[in-house]
């Protein structure tokens, strides 16, 4: 026979049980509800529900309330980089170039006609290097090795990016491949950091053809899918540029 205390306690945890069970009972009965709602929400172009690109959007409210865009992402010594970067993602890039008669298109935010870059003038700023940890959001990571110029060294040295006859900086810039076919938008902060690089090198090479020749973006606190090989064309704008992986679902931001 059991005596009053141990009675007591099998009582008590039955209740905890009985308790248990019925919160993970109603929590799924939540979820079927939640899930029934969301499939019979009107679509909009097959891509995500205006609903849930709200919750999105307040997600990087938030974030940005809290995420410093001085952070660093962290570096390795040479030793560490990939001898052989792994390719992945090559919208924009299959067709040949001549990068000897490359140029880097950035438009003018007032209409005025488009200034365009070679490599001369990409080169004839400081080269920086980089040595991080490149992370895909679909879960791989390598360390690389990268080398190229810092992009607000470029707009500092261009006088690109400001509002006409102010010191005030456009709130996005947008770059797109020359053939148009995949395109990213960063906000300015993240165009300024000090690790955001435009890139000529991996491994102390000239870039090959599916790295992204002759000139990329290396963003090392976001994910790959915003470091955009083939740099073709840049422009400046206070609302978001459109995002190619944006479009298909993805949050704006992929900020690490």
């Amino acid at each position: 026979m059991k005596n009053q205390k141990e009675q007591w306690s099998d009582k008590k945890i039955q209740r905890r049980t009985f308790f248990s069970f019925l919160g993970f009972a109603l929590a799924n009965v939540g979820a079927w509800f939640s899930w029934k709602w969301y499939q019979n929400l009107p679509k909009t172009n097959n891509k995500l529900d205006e609903a849930t690109r709200d919750v999105l959007g307040f997600n990087e409210k938030v974030k940005d309330q809290f995420f410093s865009h001085k952070h660093l992402a962290k570096t390795y010594p040479k030793a560490r980089a990939a001898k052989r970067p792994r390719l992945n993602g090559f919208i924009g890039i299959q067709e040949n170039i001549d990068v000897t008669k490359w140029q880097l298109e950035v438009l003018n935010p007032s209409g005025k006609p488009s200034t365009f870059f070679q490599m001369s003038h990409i080169k004839a700023l400081p080269k920086q290097e980089i040595i991080f940890d490149f992370k895909c959001i679909e879960g791989w990571y390598q360390i690389v090795h990268y080398g190229g110029i810092r992009f607000s060294d470029f707009l500092q040295k261009y006088n690109l990016g400001k509002k006409e006859g102010t010191n005030e900086w456009y709130k996005y810039v947008g770059l797109e491949t020359p053939d148009g076919k995949y395109y990213v938008g960063l906000d300015i902060e993240s165009a300024l950091h000090p690790q955001t690089l435009l890139c000529y090198e991996v491994n102390n090479q000239p870039l090959p053809k599916f790295h992204g020749a002759p000139l990329r973006l290396i963003i090392p606190v976001k994910y790959g899918i915003k470091n955009l090989k083939r740099i073709g064309k840049m422009y400046f704008s206070d609302t978001p540029p459109r995002d190619y992986w944006h479009e298909l679902g993805y949050d704006y931001d992929v900020t690490l």
